[in-house]
């Protein structure tokens, strides 16, 4: 399975995806590394990533389009089940808003009459690491549960 290419030195995703830099990781194969969002919209808010650097969709090799988008899909209801959550928002941005300039979706989860409007999106925190360590154990089984 092909992935995207080589990490880059200095970015955040390439060095949470290499497992150089610590997070709290729900997923990862040979295509993408999948963690929580250190500042979530909702509590289960997952980034999935390419391993190696892109910055852009557009930048994302046409043979790894599929099997990356497969895998955000399976994030996607493991967010559900393991959050108990309604459905999910599942979003990416190219350039404009990224915060972080590697190739990142979206997933949080989402539930009627949560207060989230449009394209607002208040952030919250994790009480505490173990908190996010337990909410990413939910997702982690989840996944398990739905690839096996």
């Amino acid at each position: 399975m092909p992935n995207a290419g080589p990490y880059v030195a200095g970015c955040l995703f390439c060095e949470i995806a290499a497992g150089e830099r610590p997070a709290h990781v729900v997923f990862s194969d040979e295509v993408v590394a999948a963690f929580l969002d250190a500042r979530p919209v909702f509590k289960g808010h997952v980034l999935v990533v390419p391993h190696g650097h892109v910055e852009t969709l557009t930048d994302l090799p046409v043979e790894v389009v599929g099997p990356y988008f497969e895998r955000v899909q399976a994030v996607a209801r493991a967010v559900e089940e393991g959050m108990e959550a309604a459905g999910t928002f599942v979003a990416m941005n190219n350039r404009v808003s990224q915060s972080v300039p590697h190739l990142h979706t979206h997933v949080v989860p989402r539930n009627r009459k949560d207060g989230l409007r449009g394209f607002f999106w208040p952030r919250m925190k994790y009480a505490d690491d173990v908190e996010a360590a337990e909410i990413a154990d939910r997702i982690r089984a989840a996944l398990k549960k739905s690839t096996s």
